[in-house]
């Protein structure tokens, strides 16, 4: 099987049973389910064998599909959140303030997910701490979003350190754009893990990572794909068409292009304000949509 670009662990092991023609990995558990109406997977890696076999580190990786949301469904938006919320509140740390960083870039539309995620969060660090009377039973949330080297000058894994190392959270969860191996995941797929995040890896820009061992707190990662690489995705084409064989070297530069969908500033928008929501949902579970509406909007 050639070489996929992805940064899905749910397609990683696909991939892994396309080329081994074998359906178990050991190491590796994969399941199935349904939330809120939308498919779940749940990939756990839990061997450095796996680890190594899949080309992601141990943990858990949950993978949502939200189609429905990208076909505008009644009552998709509030379903989401709910779900991505549900499936992510499993992965943080019971107690303890969080700190949400939006990793990509504001002038790069498909790398818009973490700096807009950020703008539809609920902020209440400032508020638990001056105002205890009123917001006393909210978790203390923080939120930044560092831009990226070329803008800043610095690592956004630099900028997370020292706030990390100045607000002590409980955790870290970390927001970015990914990159899929299929064009049917693109803009309508989330994926949770526990794992940290390297920024700039799903375009091949491997920055300092975004983890326990970096940060010295739990990093969680929430992410969901809105590129695919060009070589990666003609690979995609060919298999549709029938035309098995092709390799990544038999298309030479095709990693230097990256395909994102024609209306990606709208799916990006109504993603962002999912993980938003979903992520201030999963922290403040007293809370409701209608609640972040009224407290946001």
């Amino acid at each position: 099987m050639a070489q996929r670009r992805t940064d899905l662990a749910v397609e990683a092991h696909q991939l892994w049973q396309e080329g081994a023609g074998e359906t178990a990995l050991a190491g590796v558990r994969s399941e199935e389910s349904e939330r809120r109406g939308f498919l779940v997977n749940t990939v756990t890696v839990s061997t450095s064998e796996a680890a190594q076999a899949l080309g992601k580190p141990q943990g858990v990786y949950v993978t949502i599909e939200l189609d429905g949301l990208l076909h505008r469904e009644e009552g998709a938006f509030q379903r989401a959140a709910e779900a991505v919320a549900e499936a992510l509140r499993p992965l943080l740390p019971k107690e303890g303030p969080a700190l949400v960083i939006g990793l990509g870039s504001r002038a790069v539309t498909p790398d818009l997910i973490g700096p807009l995620t950020v703008d539809h969060l609920l902020v209440t660090r400032h508020l638990v701490e001056q105002v205890p009377q009123h917001f006393g039973h909210l978790r203390p949330v923080a939120a930044a979003a560092p831009g990226v080297l070329a803008s800043t000058g610095m690592e956004s894994s630099l900028v997370a350190q020292a706030l990390a190392g100045e607000l002590r959270p409980a955790c870290v969860i970390a927001v970015d754009a990914l990159a899929s191996r299929s064009l049917d995941r693109l803009c309508r797929t989330v994926q949770l893990s526990d794992t940290g995040v390297v920024p700039g890896s799903g375009v091949g820009n491997h920055r300092v990572p975004l983890n326990r061992e970096t940060l010295g707190v739990p990093v969680l990662t929430v992410g969901a794909p809105t590129v695919v690489d060009g070589a990666t995705l003609a690979l995609d084409l060919l298999e549709r068409a029938g035309r098995t064989g092709a390799e990544r070297e038999d298309l030479p530069g095709g990693e230097d292009f990256f395909v994102t969908p024609r209306e990606v500033d709208l799916r990006v928008a109504d993603l962002s304000k999912v993980l938003g929501y979903a992520i201030s949902l999963a922290l403040n579970p007293s809370l409701s949509v209608d609640d972040l509406t009224m407290l946001l909007e």
